[in-house]
């Protein structure tokens, strides 16, 4: 069972006051029976996109009965001598399986699965370059049957596989988890792909953890996912009305409490702190909680990757929460600290990994209570079409006239290209200046076109933890495309309070993408649809007045993030 510690803030009177508001307003309004009910007028008036939405509340009782089914499909890929599988997904589809490889490893005999949700070629060829095509499994992940970077990463190693292997096995070589009808479902037919999972359609991507999308992965990686269901409908059970007695509020809706009723007052950037073991999740849950809040002018900046600082970096518009497993820490003296100093701060503990299974279900249930108090549909995204039509635009273009959009840069200085509305002498006043429109309450997100590396994200972490120590700034970074299915709806829905920075570089190498799933041309490459949609999210973000400057870097990325951090005044 989780345990929120003491039940309770540590730190500000006032918030505690704000929070025990907010439980009552919550119990006046049946909230918790309410919620289970279905009551799409939690929220707002029309069922849309709403009713249809909360499946998630049933994957804990509904799911055990796909236990089987799966294992027996992990088994047959287990005795075809299979060791390795490559996720192809994005968002919701790709960040649960991520979180499980991360936290659980891997089970001996079980399959080494990665993810791939990065559209930069590097990426692509670093596992081209060393997968195994006949011990390899490609898992093919996306609710809706037809995300861009999805079918790229689909089309591109089908094709790879049936170069290596002839087209008649390359299906062997590939499973799909979808909803029922999509076009994936059909083309997974069509080409005779190993196994199909068709997930409940009344379930959403940030939502579908506990459901194929998450636990076929699991599974493969030998996690025990009757067990983590188990701990899942446990905490279900804690979370209905039946399950407690007269007057006691279950820990999802006082965690919804805390982060609804704070973010109202002003402390909407929620600083998720925790134990090594656990430090994976954070990935998940800012997805969860960034794209259901971010919208309408309101919402909820998740913080993750940011170690504890001092309590005189922090402004009065944080929260936080620590979450460990029971013996792991070392984060609990600066967390006093912080507490001491009046931040507000909860302790979530858990008894060992398995205990996710009910993490998962408990912000679920907090993040539909949070929108509740805050007054939006945590379930949409109505804003993360834009980038998308934007982008989709761009490549149009490129396949008519064989070019990107010209750009001309502000600034050329130190092997740094500037891109915006920005004077200045070179790259380090050109980020100074642009830092100085930060006003109270506002953050910087660092929207990162590279390659994932270990020194890319050492070097943006680097970053990060200046603009707070020297200007006392909340931070996020995200590696693009994959931060547009998690941060992207906020970034463009919320108060706009939002500075961002894009930092783009050239590929070295470049990777065409097959036009159709068999021997076929190619119109696009990967290195074409990146920068689309670098240029796609740019122009939303300006069109819904949010400033932007975008740094393109030379060969030495990491060289370059650090001239920039040794640049903040």
């Amino acid at each position: 069972m989780t345990v929120l510690r003491s039940r309770g803030l540590s730190g500000s009177v006032a918030c505690r006051t704000l929070v025990e508001e907010a439980i009552r307003a919550l119990a006046t309004r049946r909230f918790s029976a309410r919620l289970w009910e279905k009551d799409h007028t939690l929220w707002k008036p029309s069922p849309a996109e709403i009713s249809n939405r909360l499946g998630w509340l049933d994957s804990p009782r509904n799911m055990p009965a796909k236990v089987d089914r799966i294992r027996r499909t992990v088994n047959a890929v287990r005795a075809d001598d299979y060791t390795r599988a490559l996720l192809l997904g994005m968002g919701g589809s790709s960040l649960a399986p991520e979180v499980f490889r991360r936290i659980f490893g891997v089970a001996g005999g079980y399959l080494d699965v990665a993810v791939l949700d990065s559209t930069d070629p590097a990426a692509v060829l670093a596992f081209a370059d060393t997968l195994d095509p006949a011990r390899t499994l490609f898992i093919v992940s996306t609710k809706s049957g037809g995300t861009v970077e999805t079918f790229s990463f689909m089309k591109y190693f089908f094709h790879w596989t049936a170069e290596r292997l002839g087209e008649k096995e390359a299906g062997r070589h590939f499973l799909a988890i979808t909803d029922p009808g999509s076009a994936l479902a059909d083309l997974a037919e069509a080409h005779r792909f190993r196994e199909v999972f068709l997930n409940d359609p009344d379930i959403g991507g940030r939502y579908s953890a506990l459901s194929c999308f998450g636990l076929a992965p699991a599974a493969l990686l030998g996690v025990d996912i009757g067990l983590l269901l188990e701990r899942a409908a446990a905490a279900a059970a804690e979370e209905r009305p039946a399950g407690r007695g007269e007057g006691e509020l279950p820990d999802g809706l006082y965690l919804g409490a805390v982060m609804g009723s704070l973010a109202r007052a002003g402390r909407d950037k929620l600083t998720l702190v925790f134990s090594p073991a656990l430090a994976a999740f954070g990935d998940w849950l800012e997805q969860l909680i960034a794209e259901s809040t971010g919208k309408e002018g309101r919402g909820i900046v998740p913080v993750v990757g940011e170690p504890p600082g001092a309590p005189d970096v922090y402004g009065d518009d944080r929260v936080f929460v620590h979450l460990c497993i029971e013996g792991e820490g070392g984060e609990e003296e600066p967390l006093e600290r912080l507490a001491r100093a009046g931040q507000p701060v909860l302790r979530i503990c858990l008894r060992d990994r398995y205990d996710l299974g009910g993490q998962i279900f408990l912000w679920e249930t907090a993040t539909a209570a949070a929108g509740h108090l805050l007054g939006i549909n945590p379930f949409d995204q109505p804003d993360v079409e834009a980038a998308k039509v934007l982008a989709r635009g761009i490549i149009s273009r490129y396949v008519e006239q064989g070019r990107l959009p010209p750009e001309a840069p502000a600034i050329s200085a130190e092997g740094i290209d500037v891109y915006g509305d920005v004077k200045a002498q070179g790259p380090g006043d050109a980020l100074n200046a642009f830092l100085d429109h930060a006003r109270p309450g506002s953050y910087v997100a660092l929207q990162a076109y590279l390659e994932p590396r270990p020194g890319t994200d050492e070097a943006l972490a680097n970053l990060r933890c200046r603009l707070r120590d020297r200007r006392h700034l909340v931070t996020t970074a995200g590696y693009g495309p994959r931060y547009l299915h998690s941060t992207g709806q906020l970034h463009k829905g919320d108060a706009g309070r939002g500075l961002f920075i894009q930092f783009t570089t050239d590929d070295r190498r470049d990777v065409p993408i097959p036009d159709e799933m068999g021997p076929s041309g190619s119109s696009v490459t990967f290195g074409v649809l990146k920068a689309a949609q670098a240029m796609g999210d740019r122009e939303a973000l300006v069109r819904a007045g949010r400033p932007v400057l975008r740094f393109h870097l030379g060969g030495d990325v990491a060289g370059a993030l650090k001239t920039l951090t040794d640049a903040l005044s």
